[in-house]
C-alpha cells in the first residue's frame, strides 16, 4: 500500500521544495522505495534542486497524454526517483492544472512512498495537487504572517478531508522576534514534525544542485531533516556523537 504526503506552503519562499527534496532523499537513504513529483506546474523547481532541468520527458507531457508516468520517471544519483514538471512556458500554456486528477490512479502503483512538490498558496492548482495526496504537511515560516496562511492552507485541506499530518518549521534563526514553537502549535493546532534550521549550506547544496543531506550530511539543518524523515516513517535515527561527547559522556 503506497503513501502518498503533498509537502505545501501557505506562500512562497519559505523552503517547501528544499523540504520536499530533502524529505525524499532521507527517506531513500533510509532504504525506502520513494518517487518525488514535482506537482508546482507553474513554477517547478525539483529538477533544478537535483540536477534536471531539463529532460525529455517531464509531467507536462503526461498530463497532456503525450507519455506514460513511468516515461518521466528519472533516477538520482542517490537512488531516488523523481518525476520532473517542464520550464518550458510553451508547455505550460497547454496545460490544465485539474488534469491532475488523472494520474492520480498510476501515482499510487510507482513507490510506496509518493512525495509531492505542490504549489505554494492556495489557488486552483494547488487545490488539485492537494487532492491528489492523502497525507498534507505544511511548511511555515516562524514568523506571523507565514503562519496565517499555514492557518488558512490547514483549514482548506481539513475542508477536502485530507489528514493534516503536522507542521514543519524552516529558517529558524533563533532571533527574539521570531514566533516560539508553543505558539506556532497554539495557533495551528497541529503537531510540529520537526525545526529546520537556518543554515548556509543549503544554498551551496542548491548550487551544487544536489540534496542538503547529500552535499552536506553533518550540516545542522541535514539531520534535521533526517529526524524529521523518520519520524514521518516512524522509524529512529541514530545521532553521531562528538569525540568529546564519547570522551566525557556528554
Amino acid at each position: 500500500m503506497s503513501k502518498s504526503i503533498i509537502i505545501t506552503s501557505g506562500k512562497g519562499g519559505v523552503g517547501k521544495t528544499t523540504t520536499a527534496v530533502n524529505l525524499a532523499t532521507a527517506m531513500n537513504s533510509m532504504n525506502e522505495d520513494v518517487t518525488l513529483i514535482d506537482l508546482n506546474l507553474t513554477t517547478p523547481n525539483v529538477g533544478l534542486h537535483l540536477g534536471a532541468p531539463v529532460v525529455p520527458i517531464t509531467l507536462n507531457h503526461v498530463l497532456s497524454g503525450k507519455a506514460e508516468l513511468v516515461d518521466a520517471i528519472y533516477e538520482h544519483e542517490s537512488g531516488t526517483k523523481i518525476i520532473p514538471s517542464s520550464l518550458s512556458v510553451r508547455e505550460l500554456k497547454k496545460l490544465n492544472s485539474k488534469s491532475l486528477s488523472s494520474i492520480s490512479k498510476d501515482v499510487k502503483k510507482i513507490s510506496d512512498i509518493i512525495i509531492f512538490d505542490g504549489a505554494a498558496g492556495l489557488g486552483q492548482e494547488a487545490i488539485s495537487a492537494m487532492a491528489l495526496a492523502e497525507d498534507v504537511i505544511i511548511i511555515t515560516n516562524p514568523e506571523m504572517p507565514s503562519v496565517t496562511d499555514a492557518l488558512k492552507t490547514a483549514k482548506v485541506a481539513e475542508e477536502m478531508g485530507k489528514n493534516v499530518s503536522g507542521v514543519i518549521v524552516t529558517r529558524v534563526r533563533g532571533k527574539r522576534s521570531e514566533m516560539s514553537l508553543q505558539s506556532i502549535q497554539e495557533m495551528l493546532e497541529l503537531p510540529i514534525l520537526g525545526v529546520v534550521p537556518e543554515d548556509d549550506n543549503a544554498q551551496e547544496a542548491l548550487s551544487m544542485r544536489n540534496a542538503i543531506t547529500l552535499t552536506h550530511p553533518r550540516s545542522k539543518a541535514s539531520k534535521a531533516y533526517m529526524q524529521i524523515a523518520a519520524k514521518i516513517l516512524g522509524k529512529e535515527v541514530k545521532e553521531e556523537k562528538s569525540f568529546w561527547k564519547k570522551v566525557f559522556g556528554l
